[in-house]
């Protein structure tokens, strides 16, 4: 069918590649220049973005040195249709490279008694995992919490610039949650709950 199709094409004079294509090159990954930048007080941004109550979640992944996870508040759904999820993580972060390596992570999103367990993982240098029960997630296999009330299970999908961080998109593979559950809320540098 493919060789019909090429001499179609040469018999009314459309240019046919006898050579196996070569992709343009992948563009770098750039950081925001010091024209781009905004003038605005790092101290004055966190103030005022604080306002903005969030959930929290601790991203974890798996890799051939062991079990890896951050504690992560930039986290949002995405798409429904693929299902896609989105966090956002430092450049400067160790856990980043282990969950690139892997190509799959497991959003443990934390309930409103799991702030000690946030702080754990919000800590660089320590074993992040000394006590912590978990299971593998159905899907990769990356650390699933015991006692979250929900997690998604995904595959890195694709990853964009965004500043000083990295914007990643994840295809959800499985995800579940308890029937019941207040979130853990994060508001102005405190812990919070959800008061009905």
């Amino acid at each position: 069918m493919a060789a019909t199709a090429v001499r179609f094409l040469r018999s009314v004079g459309a240019p046919t590649a006898t050579e196996p294509y070569e992709a343009l090159p992948r563009p770098d990954l750039r950081a925001v220049r010091d024209d781009e930048r905004l003038a605005v007080e790092p101290g004055e941004f966190r103030r005022v973005l604080g306002h903005f109550a969030t959930g929290v979640t601790v991203v974890t992944t798996r890799d051939e040195d062991g079990p890896a996870g951050f504690a992560c508040q930039s986290f949002a759904s995405l798409s429904l249709d693929p299902p896609l999820v989105v966090f956002m993580v430092a450049r400067t972060s160790t856990t980043w490279p282990r969950i690139a390596r892997a190509g799959a992570f497991c959003v443990n999103i934390l309930g409103e008694e799991q702030g000690l367990l946030c702080r754990g993982f919000a800590v660089s240098g320590a074993d992040k995992f000394a006590g912590v029960a978990h299971r593998p997630a159905p899907v990769t296999g990356s650390p699933l919490l015991d006692g979250v009330p929900a997690w998604v299970d995904c595959t890195v999908q694709s990853v964009h610039t965004g500043g000083d961080h990295l914007i990643v998109v994840g295809r959800i593979a499985a995800l579940g949650a308890a029937e019941d559950g207040a979130p853990l809320l994060f508001h102005r540098g405190r812990f919070g709950r959800f008061s009905p």
